[in-house]
């Protein structure tokens, strides 16, 4: 071999090593097995981990009211208010099992149904179901009850109009201001309800009981808001009745609101076997403990007893379908209601509820 051929000239560099050749392969940098099988996989795209931990959020969101409901517990705000949306607890609850299962979150799936099991538990409907036969059987007497939120003042027309076509024997109005005193003071109104028991003031703290049975024994409830009451002669039988109005549950008036439902419950575990009648703006929906309380002395909601426990009554505009059963109509045994409807009261933000009582 001639050492001096150009074409196989050795090209040394300063170590040694033979570099340049034509022929020599290039050498390749291998990464471990470990590292190219974890860039293969990639990171976790941070969208779907952000909106796992929205989904997260939520679902605790919404367990915190409901782990106080399985306590029997109203609890502070915002619980307290919540509470009264409980139903609509499902509408997120769907949402994140729907994703947890596109998304295959396991805890997620889990913590979902365990939402939505919850909640289907809880709102079924709180009380005893209708007597048999209520409806066909003859009693001793069957009146009609209203109440009605007629929102400080401004739905006094719509109530005389209700008064008028529906002509309930029993009438408990909350938020009866000067304008509404004044009304019901009329002479064809105080010839359609001859007997009454009205607690005036402005706002919201005016109340009345306007009935077409005599009335004894006028009392009020103590609370913020006025709650007349009296006993009512029908057909010969004692049966007290009870304007309810106590504060809303708002973060200032929370413990009033408490304090008050308590005298209500006191109220009605107090009647003895005098027949009851407890209606209007409770404030309250079956998923408050305050007012299962009230129930639980014995006082069945009309709703409830005609198979509209869930139909909301608050707030009466485009997003009633989201609100809440607040107004009620409750009784006593030997009463029961066997006819429940829903009335809209023009200025107002709360559906009058009118039921029809039988008294047996």
């Amino acid at each position: 071999m001639l050492t001096g051929d150009r074409y196989h000239r050795d090209k040394r560099d300063g170590r040694g090593t033979v570099t340049g050749h034509p022929l020599q392969p290039t050498e390749r940098t291998t990464r471990p097995r470990t590292e190219r099988s974890a860039r293969g996989r990639g990171p976790r795209p941070p969208r779907k981990h952000t909106f796992s931990v929205f989904v997260g959020l939520v679902l605790a969101v919404l367990s915190v009211p409901l782990a106080y409901r399985g306590m029997d517990d109203d609890g502070p705000t915002p619980i307290a208010q919540l509470l009264a949306f409980l139903p609509w607890f499902l509408v997120p609850g769907w949402l994140g099992l729907l994703y947890s299962v596109l998304a295959r979150r396991g805890l997620l799936a889990v913590w979902s149904i365990a939402v939505l099991m919850a909640t289907v538990g809880f709102t079924l409907p709180e009380g005893p179901d209708a007597p048999q036969g209520a409806a066909q059987r003859t009693g001793k007497a069957r009146f009609r009850v209203l109440t009605a939120n007629i929102h400080l003042g401004d739905a006094t027309g719509g109530l005389v109009k209700t008064l008028r076509r529906e002509r309930p024997q029993i009438a408990s109005v909350q938020e009866c201001d000067a304008r509404c005193v004044a009304e019901l003071n009329t002479p064809a109104m105080l010839d359609a309800y001859p007997y009454r028991h009205i607690v005036g003031g402005t706002g919201a703290s005016g109340s009345a009981l306007l009935s077409v049975y005599p009335l004894e024994e006028p009392s009020t409830l103590e609370g913020r808001l006025g709650m007349p009451g009296a006993v009512a002669d029908v057909s010969g039988e004692r049966v007290r009745v009870q304007v309810v109005h106590p504060m809303p549950p708002t973060p200032e008036a929370l413990r009033s609101w408490r304090a008050e439902l308590g005298r209500l419950k006191a109220f009605g575990a107090s009647r003895g076997s005098t027949p009851t009648i407890m209606a209007g703006d409770f404030n309250a929906s079956q998923d408050h403990a305050a007012f299962r309380d009230i129930l639980h002395t014995g006082m069945n909601d009309a709703a409830r007893l005609t198979g509209q426990s869930r139909t909301p009554t608050w707030p009466d505009n485009r997003a009633r379908p989201m609100g809440a059963q607040i107004d009620h109509v409750l009784v006593s045994d030997p009463l029961t209601a066997v006819e429940a409807r829903f009335l809209e009261m023009p200025g107002s933000d709360h559906l009058a509820v009118l039921a029809d009582i039988k008294l047996f």
